[in-house]
């Protein structure tokens, strides 16, 4: 049975006397115990995706279902579903012991029970020796971690988080993504994680919706979407990509004066090579790879690797990370004429 399912769900507001549709016809499944990400820039729909899962919108059309139950037009304090906002909502006058604890004794659980469930929370998030602090007296990273355990000490069957990162620096920030996918693990329920941030959705995520403009230009694992992008929207907004485009005959795009191998393909196509699957030299490579001649416009040092980007002659850019091991002999400087290159598998074919 899938935790959480939508079927052609549709969301549509009165802007100044127009329907607009916030989400366009979203379906998709969600299985229990899955961490699964909706990815995508500001005003695609995924915040609205995840309001009509809890509740807090209701769909204009389409069915929202939580364990094979129709629950579209249920109110949330119905759903077994818990949300954490990016602003964690936390009671300032209490302690975290008494945040944590808060759900439960609205809803009259024993004592024992509660001392029982809140200390094993606090354990799992790794607060414990922290039960009498008051929020403001704890990290950005703690409070989140309060809120986390005062969503899932109620045992709710999908968690859903709404940019819980957001507010963070960005080294707690990864360490936190690290500590949100130990911590969804460990407690086996579904998570359901809204982000526009493409390598926290890479990390922590089993499966990613891509959404764009209310809809879902491609649903799968983050290996899948970043090595097999589907369309040039996911190519452009997860990581780096390079986009060549041309016509292809016998399997061979000219590009630049050069050649990209595109194995199997003939007439107009479109096809996205990451920047590190690409090497930089001074010489002509040798061999069945593509191979693209041109220009050094610029180099950026970035610590474990320079980013190049590289004039070709035909006034595209190719972009090239080169990682910064000890043995490199790719010295390449701006202004210096280099040969770009690399294996066939990389040059991936995309759609519209």
């Amino acid at each position: 049975m899938h935790a959480i399912q939508l079927d052609d769900v549709v969301k549509e507001y009165q802007s100044h006397g127009e329907v607009v549709q916030a989400v366009k016809g979203v379906t998709l499944e969600i299985a229990e115990g899955e961490f699964f990400s909706l990815l995508g820039p500001s005003g695609c729909g995924k915040t609205t995706t995840m309001r009509m899962i809890a509740g807090f919108e209701e769909p204009s059309r389409g069915v929202v279902k939580l364990l094979g139950k129709d629950v579209t037009n249920v109110p949330p304090n119905k759903r077994d579903v818990n949300m954490v906002f990016q602003s964690y909502a936390l009671f300032p006058h209490m302690n975290v012991w008494d945040n944590v604890a808060f759900g439960l004794k609205q809803r009259g659980v024993a004592q024992a029970e509660i001392r029982q469930r809140v200390t094993e929370m606090l354990e799992i998030v790794d607060l414990t020796g922290r039960e009498k602090r008051r929020p403001r007296e704890m990290s950005g990273g703690q409070q989140q971690r309060v809120a986390l355990a005062r969503a899932l000490v109620n045992r709710p069957r999908a968690l859903l988080l709404d940019e819980p990162l957001g507010a963070l620096d960005l080294k707690l920030r990864q360490a936190m993504q690290i500590e949100l996918k130990r911590i969804q693990r460990e407690v086996g329920i579904t998570f359901v994680y809204v982000t526009h941030d493409q390598n926290e959705a890479l990390t922590m995520s089993d499966r990613i919706a891509v959404m764009n403009d209310g809809l879902v230009e491609q649903l799968a694992g983050p290996r899948e979407i970043y090595e097999r992008p589907a369309t040039q929207f996911v190519a452009g907004f997860i990581g780096t990509s390079n986009l060549l485009a041309g016509t292809a005959a016998a399997g061979v795009l000219p590009i630049g004066g050069g050649r990209v191998l595109v194995p199997g393909q003939d007439g107009d196509v479109s096809v996205t090579v990451r920047p590190e699957k690409i090497t930089i030299d001074t010489a002509e490579p040798n061999g069945q790879v593509s191979a693209v001649p041109g220009t050094v416009a610029e180099v950026v040092y970035l610590g474990t690797y320079n980013s190049y980007a590289v004039a070709l002659a035909d006034g595209a850019e190719v972009t090239v990370f080169q990682q910064n091991a000890h043995d490199s002999t790719t010295t390449a400087e701006r202004g210096d004429s280099v040969w770009l290159s690399w294996q066939p598998q990389h040059s991936y074919v995309i759609g519209s």
